[in-house]
């Protein structure tokens, strides 16, 4: 468990780490619950024949079930491999089409869409121009659908409490005793704030899930193995660390951990009246 709050400067550097090995990130990553894409259509209007720019779409983990719901997908992703993996996993879908490129600087189409949804990847976008791209790529009215994840509080809360000395001993970064929050603790005001700031969106509207997914010691690995404040460490601690954690699951927890994530989703639509401000 890390606190991966990065700087500018850190957020570029970790933005690229996906990328380094997209299959492992395709196997090991969990999806997003059903009832999300629910949400989406509902507070969004996400359906069949919607027209969705996807954000940092990744190996395609949001793509496919909206590719599912009958959306037509333009999926933009910086890292060639992680688009690869998503062509791959997209490709019985005439409807969506994957577009490796940085979304800060990617020509946004004279056709407007109607929603831009970025699942787990809106933190990653430039801070400065996220907003107003955005806006931008939106038709009057229509909708930027930004889905958040984070570990909090529950599952197999000794291990997550026990683990911790694991990480302090392999990143000296880690703060001492640092603890998850409890899913109803979690604030996730600024990004409101942020949309508000924009001058370009309405009122955020918010609904929360949260849930759970049980590994085995090698699952979790992996999937430790896919974030990039550990993907960042330097080779020896990096596996220092795995290994601690290993030795703690297999010998305190019979080789099984369970986390539970808060997946929330924010939906805004754009103010009435504002012109497209950026190409």
């Amino acid at each position: 468990m890390r606190d991966d709050t990065p700087d500018e400067a850190r957020r570029v550097r970790l933005s690229r780490t996906f990328d380094e090995d997209a299959e492992l990130y395709d196997r090991a990553r969990p999806g997003y619950p059903r009832e999300v894409f629910d949400d989406l259509a509902e507070l969004a209007g996400v359906g069949p024949g919607c027209r969705v720019l996807e954000v940092g779409a990744g190996t395609g983990k949001a793509t496919l079930p909206l590719a599912e719901r009958g959306c037509r997908v333009t999926a933009v992703e910086l890292g060639a491999g992680m688009a690869a993996v998503a062509r791959r996993n997209l490709a019985g879908f005439d409807s969506v089409e994957i577009v490796t490129a940085d979304f800060e600087t990617w020509p946004l189409p004279a056709e407007r869409f109607d929603a831009v949804v970025s699942a787990t990847a809106f933190h990653w976008i430039d801070p400065a121009i996220r907003m107003v791209r955005s806006a931008d790529a939106l038709r009057p009215g229509g909708a930027l659908a930004v889905v958040a994840t984070q570990h909090v509080a529950g599952g197999s809360e000794e291990f997550f409490a026990e683990v911790q000395h694991c990480y302090e001993r392999f990143d000296p970064a880690t703060p001492p005793g640092l603890r998850l929050p409890a899913a109803q603790d979690v604030d996730t005001s600024s990004h409101a704030e942020e949309v508000a700031r924009s001058g370009r969106f309405g009122p955020v509207d918010t609904r929360r899930h949260t849930w759970e997914s049980t590994y085995t010691t090698a699952q979790y690995l992996d999937v430790l193995r896919t974030y990039s404040g550990h993907r960042a460490l330097p080779p020896a601690a990096r596996e220092g660390l795995l290994e601690c954690v290993a030795a703690l699951i297999d010998s305190r927890y019979e080789g099984r951990v369970t986390k539970r994530y808060l997946t929330e989703l924010r939906v805004s639509r754009t103010v009435p009246g504002t012109n497209r401000l950026s190409r």
